[in-house]
């Protein structure tokens, strides 16, 4: 299950300090239910991971989601089949005071329809809701949490054309 939070932001946040640093490249052989395809690296290595998502529940808050790592081999086959740009992002990750993490992804670097937004993923639903901003209440002031065509599905349909 995922349970998360997410917020349309304008850069980088200012006086954090990032903990990792990702470099990604996705895509989409199908938007519903979502099944995405995924390469992580950092400098530790890079890893090739297979996503199915589910609908999301009342609110937005949380929705199955199924990963498993995939090989090179498997993950170029599906890039092909997808026949389409992969989304880059990079992804800052951001330790927070209450142990947990604020991830920050800057999305299609350099094109028109480049982006950031960021996400913090909790345990339960109850402890989403009744998570407070602090410090980052002006940094997460835009959350689109549960918003209808803020998913990164939605973004490669628009970006890339649903088929």
């Amino acid at each position: 299950m995922e349970i998360e939070r997410k917020w349309l932001v304008k850069d980088w946040p200012r006086g954090l300090e990032s903990v990792r640093t990702l470099k990604m490249r996705q895509g989409y052989i199908a938007l519903r239910p979502t099944v995405r395809i995924r390469e992580e690296a950092d400098e530790q290595g890079t890893e090739y991971i297979l996503c199915f998502k589910g609908k999301a529940g009342p609110g937005g808050l949380s929705r199955t989601e199924i990963e498993t790592p995939i090989d090179k081999d498997l993950f170029r086959q599906l890039e092909e089949l997808i026949g389409k740009p992969l989304i880059e992002k990079e992804q800052r990750r951001y330790p927070l005071a209450d142990g947990l993490t604020l991830e920050v992804n800057r999305v299609d670097a350099g094109s028109p329809g480049e982006f950031f937004y960021a996400e913090v993923e909790f345990a339960t639903e109850e402890a989403a809701r009744a998570w407070k901003r602090g410090v980052l209440r002006e940094y997460l002031e835009h959350e689109v949490t549960g918003e209808k065509g803020q998913s990164m599905a939605d973004y490669w349909a628009r970006t890339r054309g649903a088929e």
